[in-house]
């Protein structure tokens, strides 16, 4: 995952106005895994930026985006309208249909320790592809 990518994730954490603390842990799990430092997310956390284009992104790139997106939507234990809008939205520039989001949701789970059978996942959404 590039920052460009984490920083996708942490607009849907700002989303609703405030980033919870498990949505912050989340990304902060997510960005160790990528290895990018705590630092970074934090300076990252406290001024998001824009989101960028995202059409240049490979497929599977594209997956673990929407993958990510709707794992760390979930991470708080509340889903906010507004997320799953931002969701749909991120969803759409990445080239899929906004149904994406609830096709995937119930299937991926809000603990990062916790992971999904991604292949099934990514054959799912590739059928909301563009």
């Amino acid at each position: 995952m590039t920052k460009e990518q984490l920083n996708v994730l942490i607009n849907l954490a700002a989303s609703d106005n405030s980033v919870a603390e498990k949505e912050a842990k989340t990304i902060h799990v997510i960005a160790k895994a990528s290895g990018i430092p705590a630092a970074d997310v934090d300076a990252m956390l406290k001024k998001p930026q824009p989101i960028g284009d995202l059409s240049s992104l490979t497929e599977d790139q594209k997956f673990e985006n929407l993958y990510h997106l709707i794992q760390l939507m979930k991470s708080d234990g509340q889903v906010f309208k507004s997320e799953i809008n931002f969701c749909e939205g991120v969803a759409e520039k990445l080239g899929y249909k906004k149904g994406v989001v609830a096709e995937l949701s119930s299937r991926i789970y809000s603990d990062p320790t916790i992971t999904a059978d991604r292949k099934l996942l990514m054959d799912r959404a590739h059928k909301f592809l563009k």
